[in-house]
């Protein structure tokens, strides 16, 4: 290892993401132990424009790189410098990435076995309030000229290395992270290994958190440590970035995967992670909403909401709600044309719903005709059900629950196997309360459609009716049925 080349390197960029990165300048000190034996440095025309905010980080702007040689031109040079070396940077993932990815564009693959010496610096001067380059070299004094300039962040990252190297006399530390299954090679440059290697291997949630301890991503995963090992394979710009923004890992097991999506859903909508695009939105909602017209008559209309408002009662397909407005027509002889099903007519003259018993042609009293909507809308709080569905729990001698009640989700909770319960209320001291929204519902929506009735209990809706009723929903259709009415609320 002592006549091992090194090639400490820094590049400049025009900002994009890793993809979107072209260079504006590179530079390359050659080692060969401790020992300065090359350097190679130069401005690169990166055949794009250079954005401002850019130019007034590293003083680069277009004029300078008009006249400069393009990658191709120095990409020999580059190639022939390190071939024999070992990649080492700063936050090398960032540079050798980069590198990379503009042989690639000249149909070039470029491997090389590489070392970050933010990690090296985690790992042999521990302790420090901040790894990054400027802030590493006032702790441990080392001059820093030029700053964001690839030949003096090379220059000081040089000196680093040599500093490192003294204090890794025998190679133990350097040799592991060189090791091709190291979790050090692969890990971005603030998390720390032992992090990484006391994560559980099972089913749960996982939040990626900033230097302040902001969340900033979270996810579930049925393996939490292989889930959060994926992120740091992944060469997307994305994944790359949320890397590099990581500097704490916090994560809680479920025991199921249903549970995992639920607090998934819920650290969504309650942190709103920078990294996380889905779940972010509320889904478009209908609502049955009533109001009396000019006549005095009690209309029935189908609304699209991103908002929860005062309704009859909200679906989360605008298919089911429609199929529950025509069945509340044929059910209580109501109008279709004041259910909204029918338009510009003067009396209703549905295709199929032909049990409206005048309303509309003034044959029956606006009175009787309330009276029927008004019983119409009260069906619908009485169908939501009331249920509970049981998981696996964290470990053997518990299980995990998600209780459903008057068709609004309330929560899960962990209960241990021996206790007795007969009735939602026992669940209430281990219930673990969460908002219901509509990813919620298509979680469970989803659950019931795929799973069907065997982790289902029911429970009837009325106060003295304690017992559950499994038989009537053994069949997995039923249950599908039952999943579109029994979630069909908020509130």
């Amino acid at each position: 290892m002592k006549d091992q080349l090194f090639a400490v390197i820094d590049v400049e960029t025009t900002g994009g993401g890793i993809n979107g990165n072209r260079l504006t300048e590179i530079c390359i000190v050659l080692l060969r132990g401790e020992k300065v034996v090359d350097k190679f440095t130069s401005l690169i025309n990166p055949e794009k424009e250079i954005p401002r905010q850019i130019t007034g980080l590293t003083g680069i702007d277009n004029s300078m790189v008009a006249d400069a040689p393009k990658f191709y031109e120095v990409a020999k040079k580059v190639e022939e410098l390190t071939r024999d070396a070992i990649f080492v940077a700063h936050n090398v993932n960032f540079d050798y990435n980069v590198l990379r990815n503009e042989f690639r564009e000249l149909g070039f693959e470029y491997n090389r076995r590489k070392l970050c010496t933010v990690r090296l610096s985690r790992k042999l001067i521990p302790g420090l309030f901040s790894y990054s380059l400027g802030r590493l070299c006032d702790s441990i004094n080392i001059p820093l000229n030029n700053r964001h300039r690839a030949e003096g962040d090379t220059d000081a990252t040089v000196i680093l290395f040599q500093r490192l190297l003294s204090l890794d006399d025998d190679y133990r530390v350097i040799n592991s992270f060189l090791h091709a299954r190291s979790r050090q090679a692969t890990l971005p440059p603030h998390i720390d290994a032992e992090q990484v290697h006391s994560l559980p291997e099972s089913p749960g949630i996982y939040l990626f958190k900033d230097r302040q301890h902001k969340v900033i991503y979270a996810g579930k995963a049925i393996d939490i440590k292989k889930r959060v090992v994926s992120h740091f394979y992944d060469r997307m710009s994305k994944e790359y970035e949320l890397g590099q923004e990581t500097f704490h890992i916090d994560h809680e097991t479920t025991g199921s995967e249903l549970v995992a999506l639920l607090l998934e859903a819920e650290c969504i909508r309650k942190y709103y992670p920078k990294f996380n695009r889905a779940q972010k939105r509320p889904g478009p909602v209908y609502q049955i909403i009533s109001y009396t017209n000019q006549r005095g008559i009690l209309q029935l209309a189908l609304e699209r909401t991103n908002k929860l408002r005062e309704s009859v009662s909200t679906f989360y397909s605008r298919a089911l709600a429609q199929e529950k407005l025509e069945y509340l027509c044929r059910e209580y002889k109501l109008c279709p044309k004041y259910c909204s099903l029918q338009s510009n007519v003067e009396e209703c003259s549905h295709y199929e719903i032909i049990s409206c018993e005048g309303i509309c042609s003034g044959t029956e009293n606006a009175e009787n005709y309330n009276e029927k909507v008004v019983a119409a809308s009260l069906s619908l709080s009485e169908e939501s059900s009331t249920f509970v569905i049981r998981e696996k729990g964290r470990h053997f001698e518990e299980e995990a629950f998600v209780l459903v009640q008057d068709g609004k989700y309330r929560g899960f909770g962990f209960i241990d196997k021996e206790v007795q319960v007969s009735s939602p209320e026992d669940y209430e001291p281990f219930l673990k309360p969460q908002t219901a929204t509509y990813h919620t519902y298509k979680i469970l929506s989803n659950y019931l459609r795929k799973q069907g009735a065997p982790k289902v209990i029911f429970f009837e809706n009325s106060e003295e009716a304690k017992m559950v009723r499994p038989a009537a929903r053994a069949n997995k259709n039923a249950m599908v049925m039952a999943s579109h009415q029994t979630l069909s609320l908020f509130s």
